[in-house]
């Protein structure tokens, strides 16, 4: 796509309902670059647009107006440094309730991201059929130890990647660190352990399977069990989940059929980890929930999981507020490629010593 289809794009994210001739006048006076013809502008929206499932119309004749799809809204590209350098941003602050139904016939990823997703997965096939069981469950451990680290460091855990393999061969806690670290990380791996030793748990995402994970993840920690009945405030946005138990129910119901609905299991893992921390159905540990039930459907479904280890907290966050605020999930969908790249290529392959 070129620079000129990409700028009519972006005028329309910022104008919906917008004729071909409105488009065209607002993007001659925004931009003295902008040379495409009115004609062709027709031809674009019109043809190749619409064929993409990029826009959508509505009325006739000069009444035509245009507007993006909902669909294309969820993947639009947003440039993260931009968006976060107005302080006044433009947000949806309240909870979307069409969200979620729209979500059922979407596709989350490109033709090209598929089949580099899919390519990397035949990968990790081919690696796990040349290793052995003990340097399988290495690898495993390896992994366990990674996401441990990095889901309770997103979350503000000091302890270093050091400290926590520590922590998690020897149970020796790190000095200076807190009990509470010390916990968090140790019911990362406990919730782990049981991922992969019940490897069916998540053929079919229920509401209680994502609430006995929050048990796990939370237990010796000063935090609210099962879901919330009060209001909850997310640091660094004014975006406000739920507040209402029964709304909250219906609102992970709904997330989880349409999780299940999905046959691509990559869909399905990253429904999960930006839905979850959407949602927030409990009071703390919303996001920790998201990468474990996640890893818990890559697993079940014999994918690659996913430590999150090379991803700078900054940018997750940054990824996870612009689903918050704009419902797009474009940022956060490049770190879950990338972080699947990555686990592909560092963990599951013959070590030479």
């Amino acid at each position: 796509m070129n620079r000129e289809e990409m700028m009519i794009l972006t005028y329309l994210k910022d104008n919906p309902k917008t004729s071909a001739p409105e488009i065209h006048n607002g993007l001659v006076n925004l931009n003295t670059n902008f040379s495409m013809s009115l004609s062709t502008l027709k031809r674009r929206l019109g043809g190749e647009f619409m064929k993409m499932n990029l826009v959508t119309s509505n009325g006739k004749g000069k009444g035509l107006k245009y507007s993006l799809t909902s669909e294309y809204q969820l993947i639009y590209p947003i440039d993260v440094d931009e968006y976060f350098s107005f302080e006044n941003r433009k947000i949806q602050s309240r909870f979307n309730f069409e969200l979620i139904g729209s979500l059922e016939n979407a596709r989350l990823f490109t033709d090209e991201e598929i089949e580099e997703l899919e390519s990397l997965q035949r990968q990790y096939e081919h690696n796990i059929s040349k290793l052995s069981r003990s340097a399988y469950q290495m690898e495993v451990e390896r992994l366990s130890i990674d996401l441990s680290w990095k889901s309770s460091q997103i979350e503000g855990n000091t302890y270093s990647l050091l400290d926590t393999e520590i922590l998690l061969k020897e149970q020796q806690t790190a000095k200076g660190k807190t009990v509470e670290e010390a916990t968090m990380l140790l019911n990362h791996k406990k919730a782990i352990d049981f991922l992969l030793q019940n490897l069916d748990f998540f053929e079919a995402l229920k509401i209680r399977d994502i609430e006995d994970i929050h048990s796990m993840l939370v237990e010796k920690l000063d935090v609210q069990r099962n879901l919330r009945k009060e209001l909850v405030r997310i640091g660094g946005t004014d975006y406000i989940p739920l507040d209402n138990e029964h709304q909250i129910r219906e609102s992970l119901h709904d997330a989880c059929r349409i999780i299940n609905s999905k046959k691509s299991v990559f869909e399905k893992a990253l429904l999960t980890l930006v839905l979850l921390s959407y949602i927030q159905a409990f009071m703390d540990g919303n996001k920790r929930v998201a990468r474990i039930v996640a890893n818990g459907i890559l697993i079940t479904h014999n994918y690659c999981p996913i430590s999150f280890r090379t991803v700078e907290t900054i940018d997750y966050k940054k990824a996870m507020l612009i689903f918050y605020e704009q419902n797009n999930l474009n940022a956060f969908k490049q770190i879950f490629i990338e972080q699947f790249k990555f686990a592909v290529g560092e963990y599951f392959r013959v070590r030479v010593e």
